[in-house]
């Protein structure tokens, strides 16, 4: 459902001048309407598609004339009129291309005369001589080549004209382009003359060839051959040269080939000179002299690069291919082409060109296709797929086909679709899937990575060519394969694509091959089961995508499989409803029906009413705990495929439904679409309605319409307005005070997306509007939206009210206007910064009022009594000017006070405020205000400028950091620090002591005479702020300036002197800021006045940022002590300055001021010499940082990338410490840049990685780069003498090397292999730092292919040491180790089939590592190597037991680790301290191989296996008791944890597959855990004691506590309640809780006693645990407390705790379920899902909400407390405690206290605030319900003495409020909104309790009270 907007065509209207008109008039009869008569009335209509309409009807009038009239002297005047009407036409003027299809019919006798009057026109255009009018001419020439028969005569008759006119042309601007030069403006303009110029030449040699045939002009006197010589010559220097655009350069190689061949004979020999020119062969004895004058440039041996390529393209596109015309040569060219254009891709980095040279290739196999259908069986075998140039292009396919271009990635899909074909003509008539190229390329392909983009287009165009059957029959799971890959974006749209080529595909094979029907189930296993399942399981990304791109393919492909998925998924939806972070079958049913409705494949009102899907199962569905289940809900009721279906009234109850519950979601996103998916039900709305109304008055129809929907159209019409109205009254009643954020915004969204669709336009009846909903209340409460603190909020208000701003100004009284008017020129200067956003939106809106002028001239006519009154300027503009000149005014005088003192303007008036709200374009430019703070942005410590402490050392500091800023202050501000607290006289004395001065200034007092506190970060913010509104705002000035600056001063309101002063100003503070804010804001506005220069028109304006940036690179260059840039802080704001200038670049040009910067900045960041000065080498750095960032700069930046490679990693061997930390960052940046932004948090992930053979086809020239400074690395590593030389940048080149991979598609045809890096790798291993050794282990992985892999692990391990020798080096050993730990690791894990290869390869792997073992045991002195080899133990260990599974025995090797265990420190005793090194890495590792070897030996195959020696080995031999026992903590945290994994799986009923035996649990493991709970001294293991205890069962549990702790249960449960109490961790203390939790449920269920004051610390306990500001762990932990408890204690049939205690408990729900953290709350909304069930199981009501998100949860806890009261009977007693929590326990005087101060405490602290509760719904929901209750219960409380007390304080608290909202200023809202906020929640509070509590009382009290009163 796509709204589409209509296109308005434009048609310029042609006028004739009076000397025509009265040539005509001559003619014209006013009786009859003649030719003459219908041009006059023709030219003096005003519109162009009347004029249009008229030269229709002139073909029909000359038909009707006689054949005689062809001399008639009128057809002749008009002919001749019609000539110099159509020359005088624009190109794209419509009416030009209508005049040539008319003259198109003219009649034979006429063409004459016609031809005539045209070729008189054309004489006249060739005459024009200025360069600059050439275009036209051009133009008119180019449209009479066009399907145009009259206009292709002329040029016919004066072909030799037109021929000398382009010959003169060329040379014309190619001398005026010289003269130009650097004037870009004018050379753009001549670049695209040249383009048409070359292109109408090429028009006429083909339109026109017939002129020129036979050989008569082909001698060389002749005029035609000489004017053909000269256009051949001056296509040949425009092809040759470089400085022009490419564009330019593309024809010019079309059209020489063209020219060429149509001069060239004889023309069989024409493809050899071309293959000779491309391969620089040519002899110029060969070649005739013609050309070798013309085009002797081509003859050379050395042709440029882009040259070639275009010759190239010229040759491909303008020979014929077709036919075999060309004969053996020409396939001998097309070889030759192929080779040149891949040798080119190699050299040809730019991004432009590069892209050409895959379009080239593409139009080369499309000739190639051409070629091969009649061409030489020679051919077809040198272009098979086995062929070389095949090859050659398959390389470039893979180095190409993941290409940041999207061009290129494009073209390489085609070329590679294109090669398939190539070589299926080649085979043509053998069998296709047979054939072994196409078998070798899907297995190739097939063993990529799914991360590889590439592949799946690939993969696409084979499945087209041998069909989907032969590559399911290769591997199954493919589709599986591939929707698993969907959870990642960017791979999303390429694997949907696949699936749908293989699915489409699949299905055309099966409906031809099969009988109907028969096929469809095993078509529906293959691609839709996977599909289901994955929708309900899935992860939400991935079903995400999946229901983007694959489901609505799928249906289209098949919409009969929609009938399958309803049934499947329809049968386990209520058993699989899915949670918060899965779908369930409830939600893939609500996407698939979405999907299905969306494009049509269902209508809704079916599946109701056949009860397909209920009511209620939607409803569910609208408030699912998964929020992307809600949304697909709504857009089923939401997205239909016509946009005119009537929506039903029950589609808009449950749209009511939904808007109850999830306008508050704080996911942006889904917001978004709420927000969207309501906007396309309100189109339909009105779409539909406006339908119904055409009905209404067409009775015929409206019987149907009633027939279809049971209903009159007015009926319809009824209920559409009475739903609009009251969605309004829910989106209004929403922004209540307090409202959270994303409420706000959704309700103002829609609200907006409201008032558009429903606005009138005239004459249109319309069904619903908004303004007619609106009242005063409602315009107050968009007014105070303004006051929210979230800027989205105030542009939706402000926008909101902008379309209804009639009503809105209308409901304004005037004393409201004042008042709203004042509050906003107060916040305008308040100190708080967001206030002057406030500030700005009122008064934005006020200017629309028209009484505001008088109000603000009030205010205004104290500074100056004049105001213009001029009557033809509107309101706005009026108003905009007066409210600009007030704040200027107040501005100036701000500026003045603030020379005196800077402080005091920080306090009472930053000045940043009113410039944020002047938006008018003036002149008086408020230059001076930056004036006074830039020196404190300026200094370089601007965080700290004011030191907050209030003691004398600190203002010395001050003092210091001041004698550095030269300041222009006037007073003692900058000479003296002043201190500022209320309470420091004595410290003032002893200052003025210290510093004798006039004026010591210690306190300020501001308006309101309060003393005030100044922060630093006072100060700094209101100077940085200051700076930042200038910035924008005069950046918003160079955006107005009109786009030509003429003359005359009334045009421009900015002069070129005032933007030349403008870039000054930047300049001055982008380059001497130092801090950060200040100059990424003067940036922000920097930037809008470099694009502005960069489109204007004007020259000297054009060339400012050019002179800009070479003044900067020469001063960071010349390294000038005085300089003021800034080298620390990454150069602040210097790459900014750059940055934005060129950035601001034209897109389309040849980036000329990015090359010279580039050049400059990597020949300063890699200095040939060491230069003495290193400031130039750090700025130069930081520079190419920003703009290796910097995305505007796209691929144009990518030639540069091997450049900023080298700076960095030499950079990093820089001694100086400043070069070294900019060249890291600048390798951070590049390897962001080379690899793509890191996604996830896996360091080793294939995504952020390159094949080695794409990485150095991008980048040549590091090839030999980082192989060089490898060599240099490692050279150093081996020496044997003991000195150990560490090279910084090992690491860097590590760091490259470790994100390289060989691809299995690297072919041999490839210069660059990475295997030369392997050795160099290899023997980094040898490097004396551990985290080098580690990323070599790494980094040698990616350089193998898997085949490799099991060869080098052997000959790595054969290189270890075979004892210990006295020279052995340890670090070597280490090295190699890890290098064979990563290897086996790949081996192992890499899914090879377990073939015998890989078996054997497996054997000779471990016969190897038992000649080695001496390195695990004692032998080895080293620990840390020790280790390293254990490590390889366990992971072979690990992996074995799987290979067990598959009969593979290894019991010698099981053996072999026995004894190694059995000799090990860890059973005989450790003779170590922990401070050796390695010694805790060695225990950790011989601990795994224990728990391994452990698993295996105890596991089920070991048990089956019938040897002697496998019984041998499943003796129990050590037990984990033992382990536990150990001293060191490691080794006991890893044996606990291997227990808690053993037990999980046992729990859980199923082990695991691959993790074959689980650990042997010891029968009296629970006396060894209980001992250990009370002795463990370790936090981590202590918790793991006791979350093992929890997860066990306590009937086995408890019968041992007496004897092992001496302890009874009840004794054990205040031992862990103490813990959940005092314990200092928060982990302990919610695995304590959950303990304490479980056992009281236990005792609680067993009958046991527990002590009341036990139970109350319990119940206390978890009360605690939810309080607001406790850690999510704690709340989470409470919140799966609570869901335990619930069916037996919270919603029982009894009271078990007593009524308090469990009230207690739900309000401790309740809070969770408010809780600002999404995870509490949907861990809360388990518990309301628990009660749900337990209610539908006990009542056996059919439908009750069960997986809800927390605001429907709120209502139903609510709801649900409320019945519990009535099942318990206990209504009496708990209706006064809901009242207490309806009335809130806050305390009025202590937050109207507290508040003040805090006001003034911090900036923008804005403390520990909810943002997403929301205390009104809360209340309501609860007052809701308690309503209820007490209307069906009936219930009144007679003499209740609480309810007395209640009704005193809620009477008395009423009275407080309305005291203190009294006591407010006027309009609160804004000048005090968060009091104002709270008095307004607690008003509403109180009023509702006073009502609740009126009822309860019985009726005479009331009267009583009533007579009191």
């Amino acid at each position: 459902m796509v709204l589409k907007k209509k296109k308005e065509i434009q048609v310029d209207a042609f006028f004739l001048d009076h000397h025509q008109l009265e040539k005509l008039q001559r003619f014209s009869k006013a009786e009859e309407q003649n030719l003459a008569s219908l041009l006059v009335h023709c030219a003096e209509l005003r519109n162009g598609i009347q004029q249009i309409q008229c030269i229709k009807q002139m073909m029909p009038l000359v038909k009707q004339m006689d054949q005689n009239s062809a001399g008639d002297p009128m057809v002749k005047a008009c002919l001749d009129v019609l000539g110099e009407m159509y020359f005088s036409l624009g190109a794209k003027n419509p009416l030009k291309k209508v005049l040539a299809s008319s003259l198109n019919g003219l009649p034979g006798y006429l063409m004459v005369p016609a031809v005539q009057s045209f070729v008189c026109c054309l004489q006249e255009e060739l005459k024009t001589t200025d360069v600059y009018l050439y275009r036209k001419v051009l133009d008119n020439l180019a449209s009479c080549l066009e399907d145009f028969s009259l206009g292709r005569a002329c040029i016919k008759n004066l072909f030799e004209e037109v021929l000398q006119f382009l010959q003169k042309l060329l040379l014309d601007i190619q001398e005026e382009n010289r003269k130009n030069h650097g004037n870009r403006i004018v050379q753009t303009q001549l670049m695209h003359d040249l383009l048409i110029a070359i292109k109408v030449s090429m028009m006429l040699i083909q339109k026109l060839q017939e002129n020129i045939q036979g050989s008569l002009w082909k001698h060389s006197e002749s005029f035609v051959w000489q004017s053909m010589c000269s256009l051949l010559k001056s296509c040949t220097n425009f092809l040759m040269d470089a400085t022009l655009l490419q564009t330019v350069q593309t024809t010019s190689g079309l059209a020489v080939i063209l020219f060429t061949r149509a001069m060239y004979e004889p023309v069989e020999e024409l493809p050899s000179l071309i293959s000779g020119l491309l391969l620089g062969t040519v002899e110029h004895s060969g070649v005739p002299a013609w050309f070798v004058r013309n085009c002797g440039v081509l003859c050379t041996a050395e042709l440029p690069g882009p040259g070639l390529l275009f010759l190239c393209h010229g040759a491909l596109a303008m020979l014929d291919w077709k036919n075999g015309s060309m004969g053996e040569n020409g396939e001998k060219l097309l070889l030759d082409i192929a080779s040149v254009l891949l040798s080119l891709s190699s050299e040809l980095k730019e991004s432009s060109v590069a892209t050409s040279l895959s379009r080239i290739l593409v139009i080369w196999t499309n000739s190639a296709l051409a070629a091969l259908v009649s061409g030489s069986p020679d051919i077809k075998i040198k272009l098979n797929g086995n062929s070389d140039i095949i090859g050659k292009l398959l390389e470039y396919i893979y180095t190409h086909w993941d290409h940041p271009l999207d061009a290129i990635r494009h073209q390489t899909k085609l070329i590679f679709k294109n090669l398939l074909q190539i070589h299926q003509t080649t085979i043509a008539g053998s069998n296709g899937k047979s054939d072994p190229f196409f078998a070798r390329l899907i297995k190739h392909l097939l063993s990529l990575d799914w991360h590889v983009k590439g592949k799946y287009a690939s993969l696409g165009s084979l499945v087209e060519c041998v069909g989907t059957e032969s590559i399911l029959q290769l591997d199954r799971t493919i589709p599986v394969q591939i929707l698993d890959v969907m959870s990642d974006q960017s791979l999303a749209p390429y694997a949907s694509d696949l699936l749908e080529t293989m699915f489409t595909n699949h299905k055309a094979r099966f409906t031809s091959s099969f009988q109907e029907g028969t096929w469809i189930d095993q078509w529906h296993n293959i691609w839709v089961s996977p599909l289901l399942v994955i929708l309900c399981e899935g992860n939400h990304d991935q079903t995400t995508y999946i229901i983007d791109y694959y489901l609505p393919k799928l249906l289209k492909c098949n919409p009969d499989s929609l009938s399958y998925m309803i049934r499947i998924l329809q049968a386990s939806a209520d058993a699989n409803l899915g949670s918060c972070s899965t779908r369930g079958a409830l939600g893939a049913l609500m996407a698939c029906l979405r999907t299905a409705r969306a494009h049509g494949h269902l209508e809704l009102s079916n599946i109701m009413s056949s009860g397909l899907v209920s009511t209620e199962c939607i409803k569910q569905g609208l408030v699912h705990q998964h929020s992307q289940v809600c949304i697909d809900a709504l857009g089923l009721l939401c997205e239909t495929h016509r946009t005119t279906e009537i929506v039903s009234l029950e589609e808009m109850q449950l749209i009511q439904f939904f808007m109850m519950y999830n306008l508050n979601n704080q996911s942006p996103s889904v917001r978004q679409q709420i927000v969207s998916l309501l906007r396309k039900l309100f189109c339909r709305i009105q779409e539909s309605s406006q339908v119904l109304y055409k009905l209404e008055q067409n009775k015929t129809k409206q019987e149907l319409v009633e027939k279809s929907t049971k209903m009159p159209p007015l009926r319809i019409l009824q209920q559409y307005k009475d739903f609009m109205s009251s969605v309004c009254a829910r989106l209004f009643e929403v922004l209540f005070p307090g409202s959270s954020h994303p409420t706000r915004f959704c309700a103002l969204s829609i609200l907006e997306s409201i008032a558009e669709i429903f606005s009138v336009p005239k004459g249109q009846a319309q069904v619903f509007q908004l303004d007619q909903e609106m009242d005063s209340a409602r315009v107050q409460t968009l007014i105070q939206c303004f006051a929210s603190t979230f800027e989205e909020v105030k542009i939706l208000a402000f926008r909101l009210l902008m379309k209804l701003r009639d009503v809105a100004l209308n409901l304004q009284g005037s004393e409201n206007l004042d008042l709203l008017f004042q509050a906003a020129i107060d916040l305008s200067t308040s100190t708080k910064p967001y206030d002057c956003v406030t500030a700005s939106y009122l008064l934005n809106f006020l200017v629309y009022h028209k009484e505001l002028q008088h109000i603000c001239l009030g205010k205004w006519l104290e500074h100056n009594s004049q105001l213009d009154e001029n009557t033809s300027v509107s309101t706005v503009e009026k108003n905009t000017l007066a409210v600009i000149k007030l704040l200027l005014v107040n501005v100036e005088e701000e500026i003045f006070q603030a020379k005196k003192s800077l402080l005091q303007a920080a306090a009472s008036f930053p000045m940043y405020g009113r410039v944020h709200c002047i938006t008018g374009a003036l002149q008086q430019l408020p230059f001076n205000l930056s004036a006074v703070v830039s020196p404190v942005v300026q200094s370089s410590s601007p965080e700290g400028l004011i030191p907050m402490d209030s003691d004398p050392e600190s203002a010395d500091r001050l003092q210091m950091i001041l004698h550095e800023i030269q300041p222009q202050d006037t007073n003692d501000y900058f000479m003296q620090a002043k201190i500022l607290k209320e309470h420091c006289k004595e410290e003032s004395e002893n200052l003025a002591d210290q510093r004798p001065t006039k004026n010591t200034c210690l306190e300020m007092r501001g308006k309101d005479r309060q003393v005030c506190d100044v922060t630093a970060q006072m100060v700094l913010v209101c100077c940085w702020r200051s700076m930042k509104e200038v910035s924008l705002l005069l950046g918003t000035l160079c955006k107005l300036l009109p786009s030509q600056t003429t003359s005359e001063p009334s045009e421009g309101l900015i002069t070129v002197e005032q933007v030349k002063n403008i870039g000054d100003y930047f300049k001055h503070h982008l380059l001497q800021s130092r801090h950060r804010g200040a100059f990424e804001l003067a940036y922000a506005g920097f930037v809008q006045l470099t694009e502005m220069l960069s489109r204007c028109n004007s020259e000297n304006l054009h060339k400012m940022p050019e002179h800009w940036l070479s003044c900067v690179l020469k001063e960071i260059k010349s390294c000038d002590p005085s300089s003021t840039l800034c080298a620390t802080r990454r150069s602040a704001g210097i790459p900014f300055y750059i940055q934005a200038l060129l950035a601001s670049e034209p897109k389309k040009g040849k980036a000329d001021l990015l090359k010279m910067a580039m050049k400059e900045l990597i020949s300063l960041a890699a200095p040939l010499n060491e230069s003495l000065s290193v400031i130039p080498q750090v700025h130069a750095l930081n520079i190419l940082r920003a703009l290796y960032r910097d995305t505007r700069l796209g691929e144009n930046i990518m030639p540069y990338v091997a450049d900023g490679i080298k700076a960095s990693i030499l950079g990093f061997m820089s001694p100086v410490w400043a070069v070294r930390n900019s060249s890291t960052l600048l390798f951070s940046a590049l390897i962001t840049r080379i690899f793509g932004v890191k996604r996830g948090k896996d360091e080793n992930s294939k995504k952020n990685r390159m094949t080695g053979s794409e990485f150095f086809s991008r980048f040549p020239s590091l090839y030999p780069f980082l192989l060089k400074q490898l060599e240099v690395v490692t050279s150093t590593l081996n020496s044997e003498t003991e000195e150990l030389k560490i090279h910084p940048s090992l690491f860097l080149l590590l760091l490259i090397l470790g994100r390289l991979y060989p691809s299995p598609m690297d072919g041999s045809h490839s210069a660059l292999s990475i295997a030369p890096f392997v050795p160099f790798i290899i023997r980094c291993g040898h490097s004396p730092v551990y985290r080098c050794r580690e990323m070599s282990g790494r980094a040698l992985v990616p350089f193998l292919v898997a085949t490799e892999v099991p060869h080098m692990a052997l000959a790595l391990l054969r290189g270890l040491p075979d004892s210990a020798a006295p020279g052995m080096r340890q670090n070597s050993v280490h090295g190699t180790l890890l290098q064979v730990f990563h290897l086996l690791q790949s081996y192992l894990e890499s899914n090879q089939f377990v073939s015998l290869d890989f078996q054997q390869g497996l054997r000779d792997i471990i016969t190897c590592v038992e000649a080695k073992l001496w390195l695990a045991k004692r032998l080895n002195p080293c620990l840390v190597t020790r280790a390293a080899y254990l490590d390889v133990l366990v992971m072979l260990s690990t992996h074995l037991e799987k290979f067990q599974k598959q009969g593979m025995q290894f019991l010698d090797f099981w053996e072999e680790m026995k004894t190694l265990i059995s000799d090990s420190e860890l059973v005989s005793g450790i003779p170590y301290s922990s401070a050796v090194p390695g010694l805790i890495q060695y225990l950790q590792s011989i601990t795994k191989l224990v728990i391994s070897v452990l698993s295996v030996t105890a596991g089920p195959d070991m048990q089956s296996c019938g040897s002697a020696a496998a019984k041998e080995m499943a003796k129990p031999w050590l037990s984990v008791a033992h382990l536990l026992h150990c001293g060191f903590h490691e080794v006991r945290l890893l044996a606990l944890e291997a227990i808690l994994l053993g037990l999980k799986q046992r729990n859980s009923k199923q082990i695991a597959e691959g993790r074959g035996g689980v650990l042997c649990l010891p029968t009296d493991l629970e006396d060894t855990l209980l001992t250990m709970a009370l002795k463990e001294t370790n936090p981590q293991c202590f918790c793991k004691v006791l979350e093992i205890l929890y997860n066990m069962d306590l009937r086995n549990v408890l019968p041992k506590t007496e004897c092992s702790i001496k302890m009874n249960p009840s004794e054990l449960l205040t031992w862990s309640l103490n813990l959940a109490d005092i314990s200092n961790s928060p982990e302990g203390q919610t695995i304590a809780l959950k303990f304490a939790s479980k056992l009281i449920i236990h005792l609680l269920q067993s009958h046991q006693q527990i002590s009341e004051e036990v139970l109350k610390k319990w119940v206390q306990l978890i009360i605690n645990f939810c309080g607001d500001e406790q850690e999510t762990e704690m709340l989470l932990a409470a919140a799966e407390v609570l869901k335990s408890i619930t069916s037996f204690l919270l919603s029982s049939e009894k009271l078990i705790l007593g009524l308090s205690d469990t009230l207690g408990l739900w309000k401790c729900v309740i809070l969770l379920l408010q809780n600002e953290d999404l995870v509490v709350r949907d861990a809360a909304a388990e518990v309301i899902q628990v009660a749900q069930s337990e209610k539908r199981s006990n009542e056996g009501t059919e439908f009750a909400f069960r997986i809800v998100n927390a605001p429907m949860a709120l209502d139903l806890a609510f709801g649900i407390v409320c019945e519990l009261l009535q099942r318990w009977g206990e209504i009496h007693a708990g209706v006064p405690i809901l009242l207490v929590w309806l009335l809130g326990d806050s305390d009025l005087q202590r937050d109207g206290e507290t508040s003040a101060l805090e006001e003034d405490d911090s900036l923008f602290d804005k403390g520990e605030v909810n943002f997403w509760a929301e205390k009104l719904t809360h209340v309501r929901q609860l007052s809701k319900h308690l309503l209820h209750l007490v209307s069906v219960t009936h219930l009144t409380l007679p003499d209740h003495g609480e309810l007395n007390h209640l009704s005193r304080i809620a009477l008395d608290q009423a009275h407080r409020i309305e005291h203190l909202l009294g006591a407010l200023p006027p309009v609160p809202e804004f000048s005090r909104t968060p009091e104002f906020t709270r008095l307004a929640i607690q008003k509403e509070r109180i009023s509702v309790c006073l009502k609740i509590l009126n009822l309860l009382k019985p009726d005479d009290t009331c009267k009583n009270e009533n007579l009191e009163k």
